[in-house]
């Protein structure tokens, strides 16, 4: 079994939105675990930024890249191939949010929220899976991390209907393209329950502590339990694990009763 079970020490990991939220969490975890990270992002300044405040933990690269624009996401594995021939992790995590009342919900924002969540995902690990395939091996896959969201589990309380639709296809697009990448690349998403994020942080101001009171555990997330899914699943202690949807969240989504 050995020492190294859980190590991702020497592998190149790509993640997208890496500069903020979930994405940051990850981006660090991964830097004190021993890896070698490259973050994206829409804006160039915060690309920057993130590269200069990580750079303490390892080796960082930031490449701006709106995912959302497919000529954008080619753009983005050209230039990843400039630092490296092969990539152990993709962390398909850049995405949006929209909320409204039903009556008021627009058209549009299903376009948007769906272009960005589902579409840019399958297009990236398309894209990079000559990499990934170049990085694989018999004892230790190449790995696609995919986030998701207890909301594509469960129903949320708020009119965030493209969104909530959007985390329901990323987990069953990962199921199916587990079953086309195996064995070679192994493809599983995590499902975020309450995180701080700038995605998160109107709900969070307006009820917060409600959420993390209702939490079983009685919190919300921290980087280190985003980071910690994130480890096992670049690990070699998840070789044998595709095609699963992993819901850190306190308990919320897994513990939830009727109440009628």
């Amino acid at each position: 079994m050995g020492p190294d079970l859980f190590s991702i020490a020497g592998k190149t990991a790509l993640i997208t939105g890496g500069t903020s939220g979930i994405g940051l969490m990850i981006a660090e975890g991964y830097l004190r675990a021993g890896a070698r990270i490259i973050v994206s992002s829409r804006k160039a300044d915060a690309c920057a930024a993130t590269r200069e405040a990580l750079t303490e933990f390892g080796e960082v690269h930031a490449i701006p890249a709106d995912v959302s624009r497919e000529d954008q996401c080619a753009e983005l594995i050209d230039a990843v191939g400039t630092h490296t021939d092969r990539l152990d992790i993709l962390v398909n995590n850049a995405g949006a949010t929209w909320g409204a009342p039903f009556d008021d919900f627009p058209a549009a924002a299903f376009d948007k929220i769906l272009t960005l969540n589902v579409k840019a995902p399958f297009v990236l690990t398309q894209l990079a899976r000559p990499l990934l395939e170049a990085a694989s091996t018999a004892d230790d896959p190449a790995r696609v991390i995919n986030i998701g969201s207890i909301d594509g589990i469960v129903v949320p309380r708020m009119g965030t209907y493209s969104y909530s639709s959007s985390k329901a296809a990323v987990h069953q697009l990962t199921r199916h393209m587990a079953h086309a990448l195996a064995p070679t690349i192994l493809v599983n998403a995590i499902a975020p329950g309450p995180f701080p994020s700038k995605m998160m942080a109107a709900t969070l101001d307006a009820v917060g502590d409600r959420l993390a009171a209702g939490t079983p555990v009685g919190r919300l997330g921290r980087g280190e339990d985003m980071a910690g899914a994130a480890i096992y699943l670049a690990s070699r202690a998840a070789n044998y694990v595709t095609g699963a949807v992993i819901p850190v969240d306190g308990g919320l989504s897994t513990t939830v009763g009727l109440s009628i």
